[in-house]
Formats: structure tokens, sequence, C-alpha cells
């Protein structure tokens, strides 16, 4: 973990300049998106270094579905954490875990999940650990599910390659989001392949710098 003040780092949501509002928006987007394409009953939900939940909490309030779902939202900064519990008051459905999200255990008894978002993580992983993640997300989204993930664009652009790594573990992408021009991209993939069995000792990553 690094010396980060990811409190700071979550300002520039409010930046219009940032470019980060339209990633949020963007990430939104496709969220409500996949949820409106869940079948009846039951939704699971789990959302890795959730910060202050505001991919998935801005969401959920408004959704018809938002009583169907159940939701892990992990984060170890505990100003985040509380952030993101007191923003899900109203969702009985959500819980927020103040933890580290890079370790399996972290989403037992709730996968595999029907959406897996990976947002804010991708950009501040070294790329070795990019690929070991999407490696072993298949231990978390079940077949039919969908992992929600961003990554910067800056030099030298990783996203191709990810959206490879996407594919060779059994994912088909379902979009590619970007505008030109800005740093950021978020991306969509479906596990067409099958699940692979829960592992809680598999650690995913480990945090560097961040680029976002």
């Amino acid at each position: 973990m690094t010396d980060m003040d990811w409190a700071a780092w979550h300002e520039m949501y409010e930046d219009e300049n940032s470019g980060m509002p339209l990633r949020l928006a963007r990430v939104r987007q496709r969220v409500r998106e996949a949820l409106d394409d869940q079948p009846a009953g039951p939704i699971t939900i789990i959302s890795m270094c959730a910060g202050q939940g505001r991919d998935l909490l801005g969401v959920l309030p408004d959704h018809p579905r938002r009583d169907d779902v159940r939701a892990r939202l992990v984060e170890l900064d505990p100003g985040l954490a509380g952030d993101a519990r007191r923003a899900a008051a109203e969702l009985p459905g959500v819980e927020v875990v103040e933890g580290d999200a890079a370790n399996c255990a972290a989403y037992a008894g709730l996968v595999p999940a029907d959406l897996v978002l990976v947002c804010g993580v991708f950009g501040n992983i070294a790329d070795d650990q990019v690929r070991h993640t999407i490696t072993h997300l298949p231990r978390l989204c079940r077949t039919g599910g969908t992992v929600f993930w961003t990554r910067h664009r800056g030099a030298p652009d990783l996203t191709p390659t990810v959206r490879d790594w996407f594919g060779a573990n059994g994912f088909a992408e379902i979009a590619f989001d970007f505008a030109d021009g800005a740093h950021w991209s978020v991306g969509a993939h479906r596990l067409t392949g099958p699940s692979l069995p829960y592992d809680p000792d598999v650690r995913l990553f480990e945090f560097g710098s961040a680029k976002w």
C-alpha cells in the first residue's frame, strides 16, 4: 500500500477538468445497463477498492432492481469506507467492509458474483499484477457475469493488452469506452467461460503509485 492521500484523490470527482466525472458517469451507465439485463431473482455484486462507493451507490438508489441486490464494497481506507457506509445507509442490501480488497477472502459468501467492479485498480498496480488479477477474476465472477474496470491510457498504453488478457481468460468484451484527448478508459467484459473454483487464499495485487 502507498502513502497516497486517497481522500484527496477522490476530490477529482468534483473537478470537471480532471476527466473523473465523465469516467464515473460512464461506469455508472455500464453498471445500470448490466442491472437492467439481469434475470429475475437475487443479484450479487462485489466492488474492489470501492472508495466512497460512487460507482455503484450512484446507481442503486433509484434503480428498480435495488431490492434484489446484495453487494459488498471493500475499501481499506477508514475514512473512505465511512463515507461509503453513510452513502449506503438507505440500502440494506449493501455491505461496506473496511478491509484489503486484494485478498479474495474479503468476498467469501458473495462469489461467484453477477457484477464485479474493479475500478481504480489497474492504474495503480504493476502490469504483471494486472494480468494476475484478470487471471483470477473467474474465481469471483459467475459465468455470464460482468466485470467493470478502469485504466488510464497514458503512454505506454496498456489497455489493448488488458483487453487481450480478458479475452484469454474466458471473457468477451461488452464495451470499451474512452473520450478523445482524455486520460481515462472504462471496460466491461462478460465471463463466457467457466467460473474457476473460489480460493480465499489468493492475493490479487499490491498497490503502487497512483495513476488511475
